[in-house]
């Protein structure tokens, strides 16, 4: 069976929160979530976590995972993408080892409210499906994009058009095609899609659709939210609140 790793990108700096990666959240620093959920995946063969921070390398070791090099500095800044930063990591371990893992599971650190089943389940999916280049989860957006604007000069302009339908900003929500929202909740990629095609989707893409809570952890407010959602996601799992409706894709 094709080997699955688990890859963290976790820099030092942060603007929003200084240190974000490093900050408690239920008793543990912010990585350390995404770190213990990569770890509880039996399909996950290793966990990695590209830093370039000496004290979240020691941390994210301290947690289990590895963290074999720093990452340089012209890939650490906050307007690096994160293409570059993965194949970093690839050029590394196929260097250490030789190989290349079939699968890549990218888990950012500033998400830390999971279900280790929702990861199962994604990396099955991307297993059944060989000819996908990678998947994504995704939420029901909240706004259709059909109803947004975009400024021209003085005027206004649809950001899109909708073939079939004249002015789909004055239509009703129920004739607009159903959109979603990538979450960052996970996402799986090939090897072969990052280093060939050079691309963290590649063309034919997946989805998953993750109802669950989520945060993004970008201020100190999404923290008092993340820890909210970590207290139900654990009395979801002690069996005292009803769960969610299933994890679902697409028809």
């Amino acid at each position: 069976m094709s080997e699955v790793i688990a890859l963290i990108p976790a820099r030092g700096g942060s603007k929003g929160v200084p240190r974000k990666n490093l900050q408690p959240l239920s008793g543990k620093p912010l990585l350390v979530h995404s770190i213990e959920t990569a770890l509880g995946c039996p399909e996950i063969r290793r966990v990695l976590v590209s830093t370039d921070d000496p004290e979240i390398a020691e941390a994210a070791r301290k947690a289990g995972a590895e963290a074999p090099f720093l990452r340089p500095a012209d890939l650490s800044g906050d307007t690096v993408p994160d293409w570059p930063v993965f194949e970093h990591a690839l050029h590394w371990i196929q260097k250490e080892t030789g190989n290349l893992p079939e699968l890549v599971v990218h888990l950012r650190p500033t998400h830390p409210v999971r279900e280790i089943p929702v990861i199962r389940q994604a990396i099955g999916r991307m297993r059944r499906h060989p000819e996908a280049d990678a998947l994504r989860s995704v939420s029901v957006a909240a706004q259709t994009p059909y109803k947004m604007w975009r400024s021209a000069g003085e005027f206004l302009e649809p950001l899109l058009t909708l073939p079939g339908i004249p002015e789909p900003y004055s239509q009703p929500r129920q004739r607009l095609p159903m959109v979603y929202w990538q979450n960052g909740y996970v996402d799986v990629i090939r090897s072969r899609t990052l280093l060939e095609k050079r691309s963290m989707t590649g063309q034919k893409i997946l989805s998953l659709v993750v109802e669950r809570p989520w945060v993004e952890i970008d201020d100190w407010e999404s923290f008092a939210e993340a820890e909210r959602c970590l207290k139900e996601r654990d009395r979801i799992l002690a069996g005292e609140t009803p769960a969610p409706a299933p994890v679902r894709h697409p028809s």
